[in-house]
Order: C-alpha cells, then sequence, then structure tokens
C-alpha cells in the first residue's frame, strides 16, 4: 500500500520545483510563468527508512526494496476555478484522485520571481485554493442532498444515510468549513461520505517554501502557516525548494555535508513523507530474507491478515498465523535465530494489530 498526494498551490509558489527535486527528475518543467505544468507529471519516489537498511545488512538480504510514495504535480490554480477560470475544471478533477493534498505555499521574498498577485502573503494564498475547492463541493452537495432527501422520503435507507451525511458536510461548507470536519454516525455513512470524493474532505500537509537561510528553523511566515495547521488538525513542514534542488545528483555523503553546513539533519523529502504518513495515519513493517529485505505500509489499526493482503490477497485469504518479531528486538539480538532462541519471536492470529516496525513471516493456505 502507497498513497498518492497530488502538489498544488498557486502559479510560482515553487511546486513544480519541489517536485522535480522530490523525485530526482526534471519531468516537471519550472518556469517563471503561470501554467508552466499542464499536464499532472506523476513520480514515484522510494520512501527512506533506515530500519530497512539495517534490518537487511543482519538479514543480509541480497536486494533491499522500500516502498513507494507517488507525488502528484498539478497545474497551478488561479481564482475561479471552480467556474473553470484558468485551468480550474482540469485541476478540480486532478485533485479528486489523489489520497492527500500537498499545499505548497511561497514563504520567501524573491523579486526575481513573478507573484501571480503581487503579494507575498501564504495565508492569503492558502485561502485562494480552499476557496475554490470548497465551492466546488459547495456546488456539487446543493444539487446531490436535495436529491438525497427526495429520495429518503420514499424510504430509501441509503438514500436517507446519505442525506444525513451530506447533509452535514453542506452545512459545513456553507459556513466557509471543510467537508472533512464531517463525523459519520456509522460505517455505511462513512462509505457514502468516502464515496461523495469531496475536495475538502483531503487531508491537507501545508508545505512551506522558504529560502535556504530559513531551512533549518522556518521564519515569520511559515510560523503563521504551522498555526493556521494547527487550528485546522492540518500537518505543515518547512522545506526549501531550492536546496532539494542541489541535493539532486549528490552522493549520500556529500548530501549529508551539505545539509549539516545548512544546520540540517535530515533532506525535505523524509520530512515530508514523515509528515504525510502522519496526516493519513499510516505505518510500516518488514519482511527478511536472504533474497530481500522489504518495507510494506499499512493503515493504522490493520490487523495481520489485512496486512498480509498487502503482500498478496492470498495471504490475506488463506492466513493462519504471523511470526512477528519487534524491530527493536530484530535489530539490538542480531536476526531472527537469535529473537527466536530468545523468546521474543511471535506466533500472532487473525486478531493481532500490527504494530509500526514488525518484522513479520506469514504462514498461509489456500
Amino acid at each position: 500500500m502507497g498513497f498518492k498526494c497530488g502538489i498544488v498551490g498557486l502559479p510560482n509558489v515553487g511546486k513544480s520545483t519541489l517536485f522535480n527535486a522530490l523525485t530526482e527528475t526534471q519531468a516537471a518543467q519550472a518556469a517563471n510563468y503561470p501554467f508552466c505544468t499542464i499536464e499532472p507529471n506523476v513520480g514515484q519516489v522510494a520512501v527512506p527508512d533506515e530500519r530497512l537498511d539495517k534490518i537487511a545488512a543482519i538479514a543480509k538480504s541480497a536486494k533491499v526494496i522500500h516502498t513507494q510514495l507517488a507525488f502528484v504535480d498539478i497545474a497551478g490554480l488561479v481564482k475561479g476555478a471552480s467556474k473553470g477560470e484558468g485551468l480550474g475544471n482540469q485541476f478540480l478533477g486532478n485533485i479528486r484522485e489523489v489520497d492527500a493534498i500537498v499545499h505548497v505555499l511561497r514563504c520567501f521574498e524573491d523579486d526575481d520571481i513573478q507573484h501571480v498577485a503581487n503579494r507575498v502573503d501564504p495565508i492569503a494564498d492558502a485561502e485562494v485554493v480552499e476557496t475554490e475547492l470548497l465551492l466546488s463541493d459547495l456546488e456539487s452537495l446543493e444539487k446531490r442532498v436535495p436529491a438525497a432527501q427526495k429520495k429518503a422520503t420514499g424510504g430509501d435507507k441509503e438514500a436517507k444515510a446519505m442525506a444525513s451525511v451530506l447533509g452535514q458536510a453542506l452545512d459545513l461548507l456553507r459556513e466557509g468549513k471543510p467537508a472533512r470536519l464531517t463525523e459519520p454516525k456509522d460505517t455505511e455513512e462513512e462509505r457514502l461520505f468516502e464515496q461523495a470524493q469531496l475536495l475538502t474532505a483531503k487531508p491537507v500537509l501545508y508545505v512551506c517554501n522558504v529560502a535556504e537561510e530559513d531551512a533549518a528553523n522556518g521564519n515569520a511566515l511559515s510560523q503563521q502557516v504551522f498555526a493556521k495547521a494547527e487550528r485546522e488538525g492540518a500537518e505543515a513542514v518547512v522545506v526549501s525548494a531550492a536546496i532539494e534542488a542541489e541535493l539532486i545528483g549528490m552522493e549520500p555523503e556529500e548530501r549529508g555535508e551539505y545539509l549539516s553546513e545548512l544546520g540540517l539533519t535530515e533532506s525535505g523529502l523524509s520530512r515530508v513523507i514523515r509528515a504525510g504518513y502522519k496526516l493519513l495515519g499510516l505505518n510500516t513493517f518488514f519482511t527478511a530474507g536472504p533474497k530481500e529485505a522489504r518495507a510494506w505500509t499499512f493503515p493504522n489499526g490493520a490487523k495481520a491478515p489485512q496486512a498480509a493482503g498487502e503482500i498478496h490477497s492470498d495471504f490475506e485469504r488463506g492466513f493462519i498465523r504471523a511470526e512477528t518479531i519487534a524491530y527493536d528486538d530484530f535489530v539490538g539480538l542480531g536476526g531472527e535465530s537469535a529473537a527466536r532462541d530468545a523468546g521474543k519471536l511471535r506466533q500472532e492470529g487473525k486478531e493481532y494489530l500490527v504494530q509500526d516496525g514488525d518484522v513479520m513471516l506469514f504462514k498461509f493456505n489456500v
């Protein structure tokens, strides 16, 4: 299981530069004018995880396979997108297909880079994008909710649930609040709410694009964004797209030295991924052996059979048990055999809640 993040924002805030840096490609043309990104570019990124490298070394694995994260660089949005202005319809359609929104906000001054509104105000920029998403959802629900309410009067149970949950979302939107604050009453309402694919229901990660000198500690503008994220229950990180671009092509040792000189301990990619995982409630389990060591992504609260299904549907369908070793025990004791001898290898059944960092071997029969 991976997830797809749509990189959005106003033109010239650093979206494409960040995308190029994150995916270590030049697939998206970064240029100083609006709409240089016409089609959404998709980049698959290996999720860095030092734990996997340590596990692979202990297991003497021939291959190391990291889990993947997809970034989608979506065309810049302007005011009026919900009415089709600029590339509005395409922009909104592309957002509908992603799991989370990575909202890049300009938090740097540079007279050489034109801002579409001739200002540097990340909060105002955020509100432009959010308003267009909200207006799009509002238009959609103002048609769908009355139709569901009408069907519900005829005794249609699904229509009644839909009218309830989408009616709640519509009330929030009319108050200028995002649909993600909706609270479905039960699993049926949850299902219908997810099916509605509302743009403002998607979780948001704000990326504050700062100048190199502010990469370590941020600045006054990024502090405003962090305060906004805290109020909304969203996530925020500080990244310098310029620094990330410099890291492209560097050897690992060079990268470490360069980041250290700037007062940084990790790349922007690592910060974005960690914040994204937290936002979506994702964790990692590992499999390891002589052929390969591999990381797998699973959602919080997943039970052992569900995690097994991330590898193959047959593993979930014919699940018997999972031989499980906690990461700290696997590394601290020096591998599977030592963990088994020390009584740290556990036999877990169908009700086991998988923990982040578990090293697992699934037994199944189909």
